[in-house]
C-alpha cells in the first residue's frame, strides 16, 4: 500500500530498532550515540526518505534554526564570498538562511527588511555592510533578536556586534611587502571610497608609507572593476609609472597589468603589482598575482559562532581577522 503520510521520527526509530530519543540525538549530532547505532539510524533515514519538520520543531522548541541575512546584493567577489561563507558555516551549525537584499539601505528600507525577517521568526540576523550608507542606516536600527554585522567596529554603533576583516592591516601589509623589496614609490589605486573596505585599505597604505618614510605618491581613485583598472593603468603610463602599484583588489590589478603590457612594460621587471582578495584564478594571471588573502571561510564560521553565542545569551565582543600575504611572481625588487 502506498504511504499516505510522510515518514516521521517514530518510523525511523521503528525501522532502526531504537528509541525516538535516540533518533533525536542522531539528528542533533549528540556525542553520546554509538557509531553503530548512528549508522543504523542514518540508514533508516535514507531508506524512508525522512526529512525533518522544522515547523513542528519550532512549535515545540520555539527555535526555528533560521538566521536572517541582509545584504546589498552586490555581485562583487568580496560580498558574494562573504555570503557563501556565512551560508556554509550556518549549514554546518544546523541552521538555514533567510536572505533579504537591500539596494538602497535607507533607515526605512532597513527596518522594512527587519520586519520581513522577524516575521519569519529568525533567531538572529547577519548584515553584510560594505558601504557607508548601510552603516549610516544602522545607527537607527533596533532589533529584538541578536545582530552581527560584517563591518569595522570603529564604523559601527557601539551596541552592534561586529566581525571584520582587518582592512587597514591589509594596506599596511601590501606596502610593507613592497618596501621590503626596496620600492620607495608605491602608488595606490583605491576602490570607491563610499566602501569601508576601500577606506580601510587606503588608510593602511597611507599610514605605512608615512611610517616607513616613503616618497609621497598621489592617490588614484577607481571602482572595483578590471575595466576601470585598465583605464587608470593607461593614465599612469601617460603620466609616469612608479616602480610599484598597490591595487585595492585583484580585478583592478588585472586591468592595470593589461595596460602595462600594452605599453611594453613588464611586470614585475619594470613595475611590481599587488592586489587584494586572492580571487579564484589569481594564481593564473600573467604573471601570477601577489595578493592579500582574506580567510572568508574562517570569517563565516566566526560570524555564525558570534551570533549563536549571542542567541544563547552570552556576551560577545567584536572580532577582527588578520589578512595573509600571498607572494607570487608579480612583485620583485626594483630594477
Amino acid at each position: 500500500m502506498a504511504r499516505t503520510r510522510p515518514p516521521g521520527m517514530n518510523d525511523v526509530a521503528r525501522l532502526a530498532g531504537v528509541s525516538h530519543q535516540t533518533v533525536s540525538r542522531v539528528l542533533n549530532d549528540h556525542p553520546s550515540v554509538r557509531p553503530q547505532t548512528r549508522d543504523r539510524v542514518m540508514e533508516a533515514i535514507a531508506e524512508l526518505g525522512y526529512r525533518r519538520n522544522l515547523a513542528a520543531r519550532a512549535l515545540v522548541t520555539r527555535r526555528t534554526a533560521t538566521i536572517g541575512v541582509i545584504t546589498s546584493g552586490s555581485a562583487l567577489f568580496g560580498p558574494q564570498r562573504a555570503f557563501v561563507a556565512i551560508e556554509e558555516a550556518a549549514r554546518e551549525a544546523g541552521y538555514i538562511l533567510a536572505a533579504a537584499t537591500v539596494k538602497r539601505p535607507t533607515p526605512l528600507a532597513m527596518n522594512t527588511l527587519l520586519d520581513h525577517l522577524l516575521s519569519q521568526n529568525v533567531e538572529g540576523i547577519v548584515i553584510i555592510a560594505p558601504q557607508r550608507e548601510v552603516i549610516e542606516a544602522l545607527k537607527s536600527f533596533e532589533c529584538s533578536v541578536p545582530v552581527v554585522v560584517l563591518a569595522d567596529a570603529q564604523e559601527m554603533p557601539a551596541h552592534i556586534s561586529t566581525v571584520s576583516l582587518d582592512q587597514v592591516e591589509t594596506g599596511r601589509l601590501a606596502v610593507r611587502h613592497l618596501a621590503e623589496l626596496g620600492h620607495r614609490e608605491i602608488a595606490h589605486i583605491s576602490g570607491p571610497l563610499d566602501w569601508t573596505d576601500a577606506r580601510g585599505r587606503l588608510e593602511g597604505w597611507r599610514s605605512e608609507c608615512e611610517a616607513l618614510g616613503l616618497n609621497p605618491v598621489p592617490l588614484i581613485q577607481s571602482d572595483w572593476s578590471s575595466e576601470r583598472g585598465y583605464e587608470v593603468g593607461c593614465d599612469l603610463v601617460r603620466a609616469g609609472v612608479p616602480t610599484a602599484i598597490f591595487a585595492a583588489n585583484d580585478m583592478i590589478a588585472l586591468g592595470v597589468m593589461r595596460a602595462l603590457y600594452e605599453a611594453g612594460l613588464r611586470v614585475p621587471h619594470d613595475v611590481s603589482v599587488i592586489g587584494v582578495d586572492d580571487v579564484p584564478g589569481a594564481s593564473q594571471f600573467i604573471p601570477p598575482l601577489t595578493t592579500i588573502h582574506h580567510q572568508f571561510a574562517r570569517m563565516g564560521r566566526q560570524i555564525i559562532a558570534t551570533l549563536l553565542a549571542a542567541i544563547n545569551g552570552a556576551d560577545v565582543s567584536n572580532v577582527v581577522l588578520a589578512p595573509e600575504l600571498v607572494v607570487r611572481r608579480s612583485t620583485a625588487e626594483p630594477r
